[in-house]
């Protein structure tokens, strides 16, 4: 049980230090994202 719970503390911080290295790169796919949705909506809406 104890091996488990290393393990998913572990994941747990790898995957926090992903985000804190990469969260910039994930805010510009999200943005880019956002801004395709929101265009096609305008665009379907004018059209």
């Amino acid at each position: 049980m104890q091996a488990i719970q290393e393990h998913h503390e572990e994941s747990r911080h790898g995957l926090s230090l992903f985000l804190d290295l990469n969260w910039d790169r994930i805010l510009y796919l999200a943005t880019i994202v956002i801004a395709l949705g929101v265009g096609g909506m305008l665009g379907s809406l004018l059209r």
